[in-house]
């Protein structure tokens, strides 16, 4: 395994998903390339005469935050990194970016959505299993229960 991708929203999940990539690409000596993936356009939470308003979505620093802590994170164990935020559709983002770097391993997080909220929202990690044909990693989040 030479290069993976790892792709990254900040929740819980893919913070996990990254230490694992890390720990894989620290394993295989591999090159690591960090992704997070924003909409082309911000919808408004309202509408009116029945339509959504929408603006292009304009970068800000929370948008780099995944990335820069992913690279941070990678920097610190000697890996080879690069970090890219993206525009776009998450699932076709991810596959056409790890097409054009010809990767080995897609790594991501699942935010566990129950099969309600799935078939509502979609997922971003079932929709690459879909459409990629390299091979998908996906991370939950441990639960640990506290201890009384």
């Amino acid at each position: 395994m030479e290069r993976i991708l790892i792709a990254t929203d900040g929740s819980r999940s893919a913070r996990e998903a990254v230490e694992l990539g890390l720990e894989l690409a620290s394993e295989h000596d591999a090159r690591v390339y960090v992704v997070h993936v924003v909409p082309a356009a911000d919808v408004a939470p309202w509408s009116a005469f029945g339509m959504s308003a929408g603006a292009p979505h304009v970068e800000t620093p929370a948008d780099r935050g995944p990335i820069d802590d992913a690279i941070a994170r990678a920097e610190e164990r000697g890996i080879k990194v690069t970090g890219e935020l993206l525009t776009g559709n998450a699932v076709d983002e991810i596959v056409a970016y790890a097409d054009s770097r010809d990767v080995d391993l897609i790594v991501m997080g699942s935010r566990g959505h129950g099969a309600v909220a799935r078939a509502l929202l979609g997922s971003v990690s079932l929709g690459v299993m879909r459409e990629t044909r390299r091979p998908v990693l996906i991370v939950r989040a441990a639960h640990v229960p506290a201890h009384v």
